[in-house]
């Protein structure tokens, strides 16, 4: 049972700290660029009832993996008005892309102390080192993962919104006319699609290498600080 405890311990808690500090660092971008609506709907916090979506976060995933279907889910979004932004069509990119920044640059941080903790304790057998370090290595992983997973662009990911800034005004209004489908177009190509189709896994062409380069890059980051 504390076996069972602690595994999910050391996914739960990197999963919401992944999200969490995603969705803030949108709202804190966004604010630096003239939308402080985050902000005033007070969404710049690291309290995570206020990001979790129950639906998104707990229902869907939690139903998916019952049912053995590809997972994934979804944050309560930090509002975001292009319109109050200085430079919408920049700002939105830049903002959609400070939530990947972030999980990556936590990536980074997870890798930094692991090398750290195998440099102070090495060889460390301890419960309590194992259990850190379980964290710590699932925080990298799920960081890339949603790091990636979110650059995807399809409607409503941040990868959509930075495609979308980079498109000619008129193509770009007809490419965001997509976001009021979103969920559908995720759920088709994501579950859908791949139930029809076992060979078609868009996720897995579209992130498993980078996701797997990232992840050997941060474990080899660690290995060096460590000295291993």
């Amino acid at each position: 049972m504390n076996e069972t405890v602690n595994q999910a311990l050391a996914l739960i808690v990197p999963l919401v700290i992944a999200i969490v500090f995603h969705e803030v660092a949108h709202g804190y971008v966004a604010k630096l660029l003239g939308d402080p609506t985050a902000s005033e709907r007070g969404r710049l916090t690291l309290n995570p009832l206020k990001h979790v979506d129950p639906m998104g976060t707990i229902v869907v995933p939690g139903a998916l993996a019952l049912f053995h279907l590809p997972v994934f889910g979804w944050a309560k979004p930090v509002p975001v008005i292009a319109s109050r932004m200085r430079r919408p069509r920049i700002g939105m990119m830049l903002t959609a892309a400070a939530g990947p920044a972030m999980n990556l640059l936590m990536a980074l941080i997870s890798a930094l102390l692991i090398g750290v903790i195998e440099w102070v304790f090495p060889g460390d057998q301890s419960a309590a080192v194992a259990f850190i370090w379980k964290n710590l290595s699932n925080f990298i992983a799920l960081n890339v993962f949603i790091a990636l997973f979110n650059l995807l662009p399809i409607p409503p990911f941040d990868g959509s919104h930075i495609v979308e800034g980079l498109l000619p005004r008129r193509i770009a209004q007809a490419y965001g006319r997509f976001r009021q489908q979103g969920m559908l177009l995720v759920i088709l190509l994501i579950v859908v699609l791949p139930q029809i189709f076992p060979g078609f896994n868009i996720v897995g062409w579209a992130i498993e290498r980078p996701f797997v380069f990232l992840t050997d890059l941060y474990f080899q980051l660690a290995a060096v600080i460590s000295g291993q």
